[in-house]
């Protein structure tokens, strides 16, 4: 085995080991073997990011560069992600255990992202007021919000990084990212291109830590103007404390437990094609993975024994080969949460129609597609998001029946619809209160598209146009156009 790595990470331009030089271990997922050594930032390393990151924004070169410049600088960062995309996915798949080929694709596609960004950078505008007042010009003019904050977790950490980082550089704002504790070292490979890109020192730091005091630090910071945080529930109501100390405006994507919804005239081929995807692509690990799946009478066990026969030969192993179709989870306790969730809904009444358990002769953190027929709604596996390959099954009879089940969850990111009926779809996507809703096809991204959830997967979108606008504040401008003097307060008119 190669020699593990030791890390460092991006701070004004230079990469630098924690202030106290300690690191915490990441292991491959894959193996359970430590790969690399991360650093363990402090407070103050926190403290010095945050600051170089408003002195680059404030006063530094970048504060001087016009939208368009800014959008070159995006534009060669997409570039160099597309060029690096093999090497940056090797490092995510050994890190997190996803597969080589889904990371390398991954890594590649993003670059759209910076480029789609690039091309807003100048595009966003004020407006002038046809104000209720003789001789005053009103406009309003768009600055960057200033320090941005932003949190990712290991699952597809490049994209979610693209998504905050993209129209937040385009709007002018300067960053600082914190990598997720569990797989840091892809998000700091990226950092090596930023200057590369012609981006200036201390616009992007890149720090990595745990939550406290790393996280603490810097969602508290009195620099800090936006948190944009995209993590677990529990994490999300710790940083909405954090931010009344500094009153940042915070953003969150929380996650879900996302219904797959499929009525008896939906091709069935297409959806348990797509309904095997969205559970069992990325071996589970994914914010919008459809693991609750509800199937029409009619159509239910024909639909079954369709998807347990694919989900039987999917191909488990090391993730770096070409010809594994699902790898390990990415952590221990995410395993050790995944095998007793299904073990307790046996205890409820579940029934396992494949999977159940740790496949036989890998070592590693694997698990296998793993398809539970639930009976009731309120069994606790059917509302719990266990970021694995395990698939809650429930039965509905009608459309009135499935969109109160669909709705019947404390989570609200997305949803997938099977039906030939148009009528019906548009109904069934007005219905069901998701921020994304996927008809006759599912989990599709585009840097053109909005994303987001409701309840308590979050608030605020990320992705399209209006991103952009979200990371700048308007500025109101009055001018008076009138030579006469400005009129006395205290003299009768």
């Amino acid at each position: 085995m190669a020699e593990a790595k030791t890390y460092k990470m991006l701070i004004d331009g230079d990469w630098v080991a924690a202030s106290d030089g300690r690191t915490f271990e990441s292991f491959n997922p894959a193996t359970g073997k430590v790969w690399s050594f991360i650093p363990e930032a402090t407070a103050d390393d926190v403290d010095r990011a945050v600051r170089a990151a408003d002195r680059a924004g404030r006063e530094g070169p970048w504060s001087k560069m016009t939208p368009t410049q800014r959008g070159q600088c995006l534009r060669r960062l997409g570039d160099l992600l597309a060029d690096k995309s093999e090497d940056l996915g090797r490092t995510e798949c050994l890190d997190t255990g996803k597969m080589f080929k889904e990371t390398r694709w991954q890594a590649k596609y993003i670059a759209e992202f910076f480029h789609f960004y690039a091309g807003c950078a100048d595009k966003v505008s004020g407006e002038t007021l046809p104000i209720d007042k003789p001789d005053l010009f009103v406009f309003t003019d768009r600055e960057p919000l200033g320090v941005v904050a932003a949190i990712v977790p290991w699952n597809s950490q490049l994209f979610l990084s693209a998504v905050k980082i993209s129209p937040a550089l385009a709007a002018g704002n300067s960053i600082v990212m914190k990598a997720s504790e569990h797989a840091s070292a892809a998000m700091l490979e990226f950092g090596a291109l930023i200057e590369q890109a012609g981006i200036p020192a201390g616009v992007v730091n890149i720090i990595t830590g745990h939550g406290d005091p790393c996280g603490k630090a810097l969602t508290t910071h009195p620099l800090v103007a936006r948190i944009a945080f995209t993590g677990g529930p529990q994490s999300a109501r710790q940083i909405i404390r954090n931010s009344a100390e500094n009153f940042a405006e915070v953003s969150l994507e929380l996650g879900g437990k996302s219904p797959f919804i499929v009525f008896d005239d939906a091709n069935i081929e297409s959806a348990v094609n797509g309904s095997v995807a969205g559970i069992f692509g990325a071996s589970g690990q994914s914010c919008v993975a459809g693991s609750r799946l509800y199937l029409h009478d009619a159509i239910a066990d024909e639909f079954l024994d369709r998807m347990v026969s694919l989900a039987k030969g999917i191909r488990i192993g090391d993730p770096m080969a070409e010809d594994t179709e699902m790898g390990p989870l990415c952590t221990k306790g995410q395993l050790e949460t995944v095998k007793r969730e299904v073990a307790n809904a046996v205890s409820e009444g579940g029934r396992i129609l494949c999977g159940g358990d740790q496949p036989d002769g890998l070592d590693g953190l694997y698990f296998q597609p793993t398809i539970i027929d639930c009976p009731r709604q309120d069994m606790r596996i059917v509302d719990t998001e266990l970021f694995g390959p395990v698939l809650s099954v429930i039965r509905f009879k009608d459309e009135a029946e499935v969109i109160r089940l669909a709705n019947d969850t404390r989570h609200g990111l997305a949803a997938g619809i099977f039906t030939r009926d148009s009528a019906r779809s548009l109904r069934m996507a007005k219905a069901v209160r998701a921020g994304i809703v996927w008809v006759n096809t599912y989990r599709v991204i585009s840097p053109i598209a909005e994303f987001g959830g409701m309840k308590t997967s979050g608030y605020g979108r990320e992705g399209g146009f209006q991103a952009i606008y979200d990371y700048t504040r308007p500025k109101t401008v009055w001018m008076n156009m009138s030579d006469e003097p400005v009129a006395s307060p205290f003299q009768p008119r």
